[in-house]
């Protein structure tokens, strides 16, 4: 089933985008704020940040942006920027957790934990349940999650999440990228069994020419990033289902939203169906127990009061 992009005006919307100073993260700011919304550039490198509100003011002069510090490899920079937000903000419509890191060498976070797990999965997870109370005030207000085509043929290692009994780049980076389509799903779930208004939805790029492209931690050479543009769709592109997902109103929640080409690797976006048996109940359940027990963060699903 082939999605049309919506164009409408998201003028009072206030998003959040993690890693949004760059790849997919910065093009669906641009576009986002294009519409109208007020984002939120969660950035690790708040330099970086700044020349990228600048790079989206040169088509947007109205834009309204702010750039926050967000390390999704600590758990304590997620706090603080969770009770900072949240002190300054009483609402927020859309948390796109788009950040992530693709197979470094072995390292951890500050937390200890692998690093691609620590920061695509346990650090959005950590990030969403701080920002849950907001969502919850916030009247069909979403969270988008990104995952990618990696997660296919993927498994949560559970006896070795950290890596420390053999360590694999992309095993670990499928292992995170199935870890977020699993956390969105799920969270979806939990949040339809408690009657709150928000909606959890999953999309992934397709296989875009971007920056997470490392080799050994370090920026593919020229050569090999010219290459790619013939293979792979743009980051402009692979943005499409980022924001198709945080914007189309027909998406009930659940939902996982891709490219509609061959392989979707690129195209158009579209609702996509997961690999088979992906949705599995138990391992769902056991993944968000050990998300919780290692972040240390609960999720409160009780209807928010107003007071």
């Amino acid at each position: 089933m082939k999605c049309i992009l919506l164009s409408h005006d998201l003028s009072g919307k206030r998003i959040i985008i993690t890693g949004a100073n760059s790849g997919i993260g910065l093009e669906a700011a641009k576009l986002l704020a294009g519409r109208g919304a007020e984002i939120i550039l969660a950035v690790r490198n708040v330099e970086k940040g700044r020349g990228a509100k600048q790079t989206i003011l040169k088509d947007h002069e109205s834009a309204s942006m702010e750039v926050m510090l967000l390390d999704l490899s600590d758990l304590e920079s997620v706090r603080d920027f969770s009770t900072q937000f949240s002190h300054r903000y009483d609402t927020l419509d859309i948390l796109i957790n788009n950040a992530g890191v693709m197979v470094p060498p072995h390292q951890y976070t500050k937390d200890g934990f692998e690093l691609q797990f620590g920061s695509n999965h346990l650090g959005h997870f950590a990030l969403t349940g701080l920002l849950l109370p907001l969502l919850k005030r916030t009247p069909t207000s979403r969270v988008v999650s990104l995952s990618s085509i990696a997660h296919r043929g993927a498994s949560i290692l559970f006896d070795n999440l950290d890596g420390s009994n053999g360590y694999k780049p992309m095993a670990f980076y499928r292992q995170s990228k199935l870890a977020t389509l699993l956390f969105a799903k799920e969270l979806d779930n939990r949040l339809k069994e408690h009657g709150l208004n928000v909606i959890s939805l999953a999309c992934h790029p397709g296989i875009s020419a971007t920056n997470l492209f490392k080799l050994g931690g370090k920026d593919a050479p020229n050569f090999l990033k010219k290459l790619s543009t013939l293979f792979f769709q743009t980051a402009e592109r692979g943005a499409l289902p980022t924001v198709y997902a945080a914007t189309n109103e027909s998406l009930t929640g659940g939902e996982y939203i891709g490219p509609d080409g061959s392989g979707n690797r690129k195209g158009y976006p579209a609702i996509e169906t997961p690999a088979a048996g992906v949705y599995d109940r138990e391992t769902m359940k056991k993944l968000w127990e050990v998300s919780e027990a290692l972040t240390k963060v609960k999720y409160d699903f009780h209807e928010f009061s107003k007071l």
